[in-house]
């Protein structure tokens, strides 16, 4: 699995993808309690490869989370364990993780299962 940390720079601004990122399970706080967002992301990374989900994770981290609590989301480089990231509706783990490469039109939900009791 890559390290999601990549740098997000922009390619080209005219080269974008439209995706849906929604957030459940107490996730969505992380994001100024918004579960639902539709993003137009970079096509390519800085490198020029194909944004990928980890390239997503980062600029979600960037750009859209308002929470400082970074770890919430990201553990050892990678989406941390209990939570679980689906790929419209597939399981991540199925799809490739985070290299997978976005579509227009991908939904991605993470639904963190880690509850206080």
């Amino acid at each position: 699995m890559a390290n999601i940390d990549k740098d997000c720079s922009t390619a080209q601004p005219q080269e974008t993808v439209s995706i849906t990122v929604e957030f459940t399970g107490g996730l969505e706080m992380l994001f100024s309690n918004q579960r639902k967002h539709a993003l137009s992301i970079p096509a390519r990374d800085n490198h020029g490869n194909a944004s990928n989900v980890a390239f997503v994770i980062t600029y979600l981290c960037e750009h859209l989370m308002k929470d400082t609590r970074r770890e919430l989301l990201i553990l050892d480089g990678t989406v941390r364990p209990g939570i679980l990231v689906l790929i419209n509706d597939v399981d991540w783990e199925l799809e490739g993780e985070d290299q997978y490469e976005l579509q227009q039109g991908d939904n991605l939900l993470f639904v963190s299962t880690l509850h206080g009791g």
